[in-house]
């Protein structure tokens, strides 16, 4: 009798934990991070494949990008980020591993009042972790401060703020994002954002985009999101669809 109990527990204790804990929050698939940290312990992967055209001679695709993080405690969390790229230039392929990224985020401030809810996220790839034509010749680190309002029960207003750089070269490229989000309902969720990356050297391109994701429990969630170019220098547009865990 005491071995039945003790393998009931263990089958319904995924149920449990997803009704016990907070719903899940992602940094996809919107390209504005949120300021939320993994739960303590839990180990929580954001995946998702995106298809993008540059112009009408290029195009490339993520197939997939994968986000792992592990919540260390309830202000900090580890990082680690994985992408598969597939590549086409007029008549030219290629396809791999680009490089991985380590990083962490850490949490700055609590929402109070017209004080933001702020954290900071941090990465830093490895030029050699990747297939031979993805290789950098240096280490790229990257950096954002995410921001988020509670403008109501159903809406908020997030933002974020930061610079990449490419691995090649000392120039940085800066970012900027601004997103809506609106509660549809309790499990169905939409937004609305506008975005951008301005090199130091070169013209700024901005973007829109917008999604829906679905709380199938607290643990698992589906997304699916699309954008386009505002300025002709952006990519035309692109499709995403993916899913976040946690375990």
């Amino acid at each position: 009798m005491k071995n039945i109990i003790f393998v009931f527990l263990i089958l319904i204790s995924p149920i449990i934990v997803a009704q016990t804990t907070e719903p899940i929050q992602a940094d996809r698939p919107d390209q504005t991070e949120t300021p939320a940290i993994v739960p303590k312990g839990m180990f929580q992967v954001e995946t998702g494949f995106t298809f993008q055209k540059n112009n009408k001679f290029s195009k490339n695709n993520t197939l997939p990008t994968v986000l792992w993080k592990y919540g260390v405690n309830e202000n900090f969390e580890l990082r680690l980020i994985t992408e598969f790229l597939s590549e086409k230039n007029y008549d030219e392929k290629q396809e791999g591993l680009s490089p991985i990224y380590i990083g962490f985020k850490v949490k700055i401030a609590e929402e109070k009042g017209i004080v933001p809810k702020t954290s900071f996220i941090a990465h830093i790839s490895l030029p050699s972790a990747a297939s031979t034509k993805y290789k950098t010749e240096f280490y790229a680190p990257e950096f954002r401060f995410v921001m988020q309002h509670t403008l109501s029960k159903k809406m908020s207003l997030s933002y974020n703020l930061g610079a990449e750089w490419d691995g090649f070269s000392a120039e940085p490229t800066f970012i900027y994002t601004l997103t809506t989000g609106y509660s549809i309902t309790n499990k169905l969720g939409s937004y609305i954002e506008l975005f951008g990356f301005a090199p130091q050297k070169s013209k700024a391109n901005h973007n829109f985009d917008a999604g829906i994701t679905y709380l199938i429990n607290n643990n698992f969630m589906l997304d699916l999101s699309s954008g386009i170019g505002i300025t002709k220098n952006a990519p035309d547009h692109y499709l995403a669809v993916g899913f976040s865990f946690r375990i």
